[in-house]
């Protein structure tokens, strides 16, 4: 029957139609869609009634060029043995497969711009729908961004300066929260042992420490940087200028263990002597002697995070948001404690 002239054909409802009749985010529309975890019962089926209400059928023309879809997301990890980077790129494998998408992995020997450029357009010739990356440098991010990549791309980087392109945890409000624990204890002099200085997650940790220092009027002595590693944080130990009463915010666990090692070799104990606080909670933090408070990351939501950003771009046509960074979480255990204003 032909249509009646003047008249117009009803636009078919999109994934935001969905999202503002649920009184939810179009992340949370896809998330149902799309089966991952993360959402309450209630939730999805007040979605999915919406959905049913407005005749919604996700993406047709997506679902139209299936055969020219590999459904395999190619993703850019540093070589590196890592808790957060692997942690990251477990779960977000993980959140990638119960999404019905495969990932080919691909390691960068180093984190240089050139390197992460030319991985990058390797998983390109391989036809991927698109593109992850787990950055461990942000100078990398600019190399990526100014190529043609004609797929989405999403990157996991830590970076004072925000991007629709990228996701992220905390690392300064963490940072803060950790010399903030130590300066309630009464500690006036709270050293940084930080990461490596290209490294984008030990930047913001280090911003995170002088600014909380710089706030609270407390002097900030130069740090000293390991490699990530505990074998560097042993290394710095050995001729860190530190003693009865100083606390250390450390910028990650392996370091941490590295350090304490070091410190009880030189007579030092934790934390009768010098309180420590790392970065990362890895599962081996809770079973130190003592035990070490330390800052916990969600790199399980943020794997999710990056899923579900990628799909949005690729099943929905949704244009990229500038997300806020994943909040940490300062866990308290025994390797701090209270001291008086003489650091007695």
């Amino acid at each position: 029957m032909a249509q009646p002239k003047g008249d117009k054909p009803a636009k078919a409802a999109n994934i935001f139609d969905v999202a503002r009749l649920a009184g939810v985010s179009h992340q949370t529309v896809s998330r149902v869609i799309n089966g991952l975890p993360n959402v309450r019962p209630a939730t999805k089926e007040r979605v999915e009634q919406a959905m049913k209400q407005l005749r919604y059928s996700p993406s047709p023309a997506a679902r139209a060029l299936v055969t020219r879809r590999t459904r395999t997301l190619g993703l850019v990890t540093p070589a590196v043995a890592d808790f957060g980077p692997t942690s990251i790129a477990m779960h977000f494998t993980i959140a990638a497969r119960a999404a019905r998408y495969s990932v080919d992995a691909a390691q960068t020997a180093d984190a240089t711009a050139a390197t992460v450029r030319s991985t990058v357009e390797g998983l390109l010739r391989q036809r991927v729908d698109a593109v992850v990356l787990i950055l461990t440098d942000a100078t990398a991010l600019e190399a990526v961004q100014a190529l043609d990549l004609n797929v989405p791309m999403v990157a996991a980087t830590s970076a004072a300066r925000r991007s629709p392109q990228v996701v992220s945890l905390d690392q300064y409000r963490g940072a803060r929260a950790a010399v903030r624990h130590l300066a309630e204890l009464g500690h006036e002099r709270i050293l940084h042992l930080a990461g490596p200085e290209q490294a984008s997650d030990a930047l913001e940790r280090e911003r995170g420490w002088r600014d909380e220092l710089a706030e609270r009027r407390l002097e900030a002595v130069e740090p000293l940087r390991g490699d990530w590693t505990a074998r560097s944080g042993y290394e710095v130990g050995e001729r860190l200028d530190v003693g009865q009463g100083d606390a250390v915010f450390v910028a990650n666990d392996q370091m941490s263990i590295g350090l304490m090692s070091a410190l009880r070799h030189r007579r030092l104990e934790v934390p009768r002597d010098v309180s420590l606080v790392g970065f990362d909670d890895i599962p081996e933090a809770a079973y130190l002697y003592p035990p070490l408070t330390t800052v916990r990351q969600d790199f399980a939501a943020l794997g999710q995070m990056m899923v579900q950003k990628v799909l949005v771009a690729l099943e929905e046509d949704g244009e990229p948001t500038v997300d806020t960074p994943l909040p940490t979480q300062l866990i308290e255990r025994e390797s701090a404690r209270r001291v008086d204003p003489a650091g007695q």
